[in-house]
């Protein structure tokens, strides 16, 4: 596999991971009462638009195709996040999903700047990219511990 399509294999990887988890937030913001949660979920799914946008970019600058699936994990996710919400807490149904979907990505992008493989354009996005990452997922584990702490 060449550069180019390692670069872009490993891109849209994150991309995936990305948009999964804005579609994620854009779902529980249409689900939520509380409105500081929906200003909170609306905020990180435009994070996440950002991500996606600008990894898409990386993409197409090493001369790929930016893949529009996101992937079974995600939908899984989303799945269970609904199912959760129905049955107990909503609030903290969702704060928690999408926790994880944080830790995913989190680590996914971890795993790429660590990666000695990893090509030098998909590193370098990763690591400009790396403290919005880092940010959003603290901020849900945060906003989790809160109210597992309230319950």
């Amino acid at each position: 596999m060449s550069t180019h399509s390692r670069t872009t294999h490993t891109l849209n990887d994150l991309i995936a991971i990305a948009r999964d988890g804005q579609e994620f937030y854009e779902e529980a913001a249409k689900k939520v009462d509380h409105a500081e949660l929906v200003a909170l979920f609306n905020r990180i799914a435009g994070v996440k638009a950002k991500i996606v946008q600008q990894l898409s970019a990386e993409v197409h600058a090493a001369g790929g195709k930016v893949e529009d699936d996101g992937t079974v994990v995600g939908s899984m996710q989303q799945f269970y996040g609904k199912v959760r919400a129905t049955l107990g807490d909503k609030e903290y149904g969702y704060v928690a999903e999408l926790e994880e979907s944080e830790d995913r990505l989190l680590k996914a992008f971890d795993e790429v700047i660590k990666d000695a493989d990893t090509p030098p354009a998909a590193r370098d996005a990763a690591t400009r990219l790396m403290p919005d990452v880092r940010q959003c997922h603290d901020t849900m584990r945060e906003r989790k511990l809160a109210l597992k702490n309230a319950a």
